[in-house]
């Protein structure tokens, strides 16, 4: 009895601290992020702007908003590589790193912006430790389980190993314009219990992601009733263009023209991807942006086959695709003529505010 006993403290002691060095892991780069990617502060004075004040929004936002998207980044690296492969081919703590290693350079620059604002930190840390520990837990699962369902498999995919790759980039692509918590994850269940085959990988993937798919489900609904608690992000934007008629910006599908003003023309429009499919649409027109959301800088993605690029604030490369990201800030004034002369770059995201 007494070895039972001793047996299972140690059992204890030993989970308690796995844990605690869990916890440790998880907020160790929330600590350097915060303390020692410092860049010079500002005062934050915001410059003074042409649409009215209901739209103007914090400049560093633009920064503030691009871990989120290296999330989706992530998750459509995911999808490239399971599209002809198995999970375990995806490198799970590279994707992690890249979401720490990208904050630290955007937060030093977010300072001379006016820095981060409390409610950003703890949006981005939050969901960085979710992020970490999702990638860290599928890491677990899919290189020891996974990994030797795919051996008893053999080389032939199993039909689920193809099903969940097609949910997997129609997810990455629902992630382009919609938050993550609005995909029906409890349509992912539904597929899984009515496809894929009886063999022991379809059964293990059909308990693995069947799983996967109930907590994300759980924990989506958890999000949605917060979100609706404080209210949703605005989903739509002023800008003011220069350079182009108010009838060519009136023709372009997704454009409602405002009126007028002494620099240009000011503009509505939806955000996110489609924001950045717009710009390209004035750009390609003549047109130039004089402010976005009543600010003056402005951070894009694009993509190149080379490693780094001298405008880049960060580069690092994107898993399946054998080509690299770079995260380049620049004047928003100089954003359309930009677009129009990319120079061997590919451009991929324009992150609004």
């Amino acid at each position: 009895m007494r070895f039972l006993f001793r047996w299972l403290w140690r059992g204890v002691l030993a989970l308690v601290l796995a844990l605690v060095l869990l916890v440790l892991l998880l907020i160790l780069p929330v600590g350097y992020v915060e303390f020692a990617c410092v860049g010079p502060e500002s005062d934050g004075a915001a410059q003074p702007s042409l649409v009215a004040s209901d739209w103007q929004r914090d400049e560093s936002r633009t920064l503030t908003t691009y871990p989120e998207w290296h999330i989706v980044h992530a998750y459509d690296d995911y999808a490239r590589v399971i599209a002809d492969g198995d999970p375990h081919d995806f490198a799970y703590v590279p994707a992690i790193a890249g979401f720490w290693t990208s904050l630290c350079p955007l937060k030093e620059r977010a300072d001379q912006m006016g820095g981060m604002t409390g409610e950003q930190k703890m949006t981005i840390y939050t969901i960085g430790v979710s992020f970490s520990l999702e990638m860290l837990a599928k890491a677990a699962y899919e290189e020891t389980l996974g990994r030797i369902a795919t051996l008893l498999r053999g080389p032939e995919r199993a039909v689920l190993d193809d099903r969940s790759a097609e949910r997997a980039a129609d997810y990455a692509r629902f992630l382009q314009q919609t938050p993550w918590y609005k995909w029906p994850f409890g349509d992912d269940i539904k597929v899984l219990e009515n496809e894929g085959g009886e063999g022991f990988r379809d059964r293990e993937r059909r308990f693995a992601l069947r799983n996967e798919a109930a907590a994300k489900s759980v924990y989506a609904g958890l999000i949605a009733q917060a979100v609706e608690g404080i209210g949703a992000d605005a989903l739509r934007m002023r800008s003011v263009v220069s350079g182009v008629t108010e009838n060519r910006l009136s023709a372009i599908d997704g454009i409602t023209v405002i009126g007028a003003n002494d620099a240009g023309i000011e503009i509505e429009t939806d955000r996110y991807r489609r924001f950045t499919r717009l710009a390209e649409e004035i750009a390609a027109s003549g047109g130039d942006f004089v402010e976005i959301a009543g600010n003056h800088d402005i951070l894009f993605t694009a993509l190149s086959s080379q490693p780094a690029h001298p405008q880049a604030v960060y580069s690092f490369p994107r898993q399946g695709y054998g080509d690299f990201r770079h995260l380049i800030v620049l004047p928003v004034a100089a954003l359309a003529k930009r677009l129009r002369e990319l120079d061997g770059l590919t451009l991929e995201h324009i992150h609004d505010y």
